[in-house]
């Protein structure tokens, strides 16, 4: 009786759980339709590649690479076109400089969409941030980038670039091509570390190369989640071969700067690193993180800080470690410019080896070579945003509130409107005096509202989205590599 009981009891429990997993789920796909609906009816204006009912753009776009198939729809569609990842995720791609003046002038607020993504991964770090916290950690954080501390870090960045120079001598001998950016990304990690994190100058260990290994992971599984709309959701992405991929890789970032901060935090006990930092005249990243407290005199969270180091390990060698490989490429692609470039630095450098703060400014057109290199490869390709208010764009259309912006750097900077001949390298575009701006817009034009702006959204600069990264294994023969070290040496 009792038994028979319990087991009506059960089955009427399992009956009212599956009746409301379903009700549920009916609501969730009644307010995704909706939305679907809202940001089709937005973009009714925009022309743009035709879409699969299910898919979207995304099997285009997997199946030819995002950031060339997006440059090829450019060529098609003037100004913008909607872009689909999916049935429910709509967004305008915009990749001309007035629509994108348009919009990122005005502060709205990131892509929730794409950016709580990064949530598990990095937390809520300025990358993730908006409105006034984001303003609060940015301004807090800020003395730990200032001139004065970044002169110091010479040094360092010429020591673990001269120890991956030696590598490569010793891999050119062999005369066999060989990828040059696991040994750039250990270089960018390895000046990261000892500049901002208090490493001192011991060498990467072997949970250093284990972090970066979860990080290439993570940036890897990062893009293809957000490519497959099946993943758009945790609790299935969780449940996935990819998605508790993901996680593991997470856990072991997290394993690696949660080390980071209890070696930084014993390190401050002892009574003489606490004098070497007081007579400092500036603090570096980690240790202004550490010491921080709000108007209320509270510290920053755990969470909190966590969050910032993990941001800030990640992209602090991330967008660095891309830009530089980039730009190797790009000099080993071009070997005028490349014999220009080592011209400069041997008439700057005279007899020494290695270069010191007052050096930088001199080398104009490596300068402008470096830029050109962003132009050609920005290190992120692609921002978002969610209109806080309509906009009203150039040519008479609009967008209402709600609606998802995708800002196509790297299609903005092949837009042959602006950029004649986008696809060759113009390195005196970037003449200081602005001689050399195309099409009615000069270069610092752009770059106010490009990946390497200063203004308000895009301090953290050039580390703002993985999303649409590319594949930047590049594999390089012994000339070119012999000139890569006639530029750095």
């Amino acid at each position: 009786m009792v038994s028979t009981l319990f087991s009506l009891s059960v089955s009427h429990l399992v009956l009212w759980a599956t009746g409301l997993i379903l009700v549920l789920g009916f609501l969730k796909l009644i307010r995704l339709l909706l939305q679907r609906q809202m940001l089709a009816r937005a973009m009714d204006s925009f022309p743009g590649p035709p879409t699969h009912w299910l898919f979207g753009h995304a099997q285009e776009i997997q199946q030819t690479g995002s950031l060339d198939k997006v440059v090829t729809w450019a060529h098609q569609y003037d100004y913008a076109h909607p872009l689909w990842i999916g049935p429910f995720l709509g967004f305008l791609n915009i990749y001309e400089p007035d629509y994108a003046k348009a919009v990122y002038s005005r502060g709205d607020p990131k892509a929730a969409d794409v950016y709580d993504f990064f949530l598990q991964w990095i937390g809520k770090g300025l990358l993730v941030l908006q409105g006034p916290k984001w303003y609060q950690h940015r301004k807090l954080l800020t003395p730990g980038f200032h001139y004065d501390v970044l002169k110091s870090y010479v040094a360092v960045f010429t020591n673990s670039t001269h120890a991956m120079l030696d590598k490569w001598e010793e891999k050119a001998r062999e005369d066999k091509s060989f990828d040059i950016f696991c040994d750039v990304g250990y270089m960018a990690l390895d000046s990261l570390m000892k500049c901002t994190f208090g490493k001192g100058d011991s060498s990467l260990g072997h949970r250093d190369s284990s972090y970066y290994s979860a990080v290439c992971d993570l940036t890897l599984l990062m893009q293809q989640r957000i490519e497959s709309f099946q993943y758009h959701n945790d609790f299935i992405y969780w449940l996935t071969p990819h998605g508790r991929r993901f996680l593991r890789a997470c856990q072991a970032a997290h394993d690696h700067t949660d080390q980071v901060i209890r070696e930084r935090k014993a390190a401050l006990q002892d009574e003489k690193e606490q004098e070497k930092i007081q007579n400092r005249r500036h603090l570096d990243f980690l240790d202004i993180l550490l010491g921080a407290r709000d108007e209320n005199g509270i510290k920053l969270s755990d969470a909190d800080l966590r969050a910032e180091v993990d941001t800030f390990m990640f992209e602090g060698h991330d967008t660095t470690t891309s830009g530089i490989s980039w730009f190797l490429y790009c000099m080993a692609l071009y070997p005028q410019h490349q014999h220009r470039c080592r011209e400069e630095v041997c008439e700057i450098l005279g007899d020494r080896d290695s270069f010191q703060w007052d050096d930088l400014v001199k080398m104009t057109y490596l300068t402008m070579c470096i830029k050109e290199s962003f132009r050609l490869y920005p290190p992120v390709p692609q921002v978002y945003r969610q209109l806080s208010k309509p906009v009203n764009f150039v040519d008479g259309r609009s967008l209402p509130a709600g609606s998802l912006i995708s800002l196509h750097i790297y299609a903005l900077h092949r837009n042959s409107a602006v950029w004649p001949d986008p696809e060759v390298p113009h390195p005196w575009t970037w003449r200081s005096d602005g001689v050399g701006g195309y099409g009615g817009h000069p270069p610092q034009d752009l770059v106010r509202r490009g990946p390497i702006s200063p203004g308000p959204q895009d301090w953290d600069g050039r580390m703002e989205d993985v999303v649409g990264k590319a594949s930047f294994w590049e594999l390089c023969d012994k000339g070119a590599v012999s000139g890569f070290l006639m530029i750095l040496r």
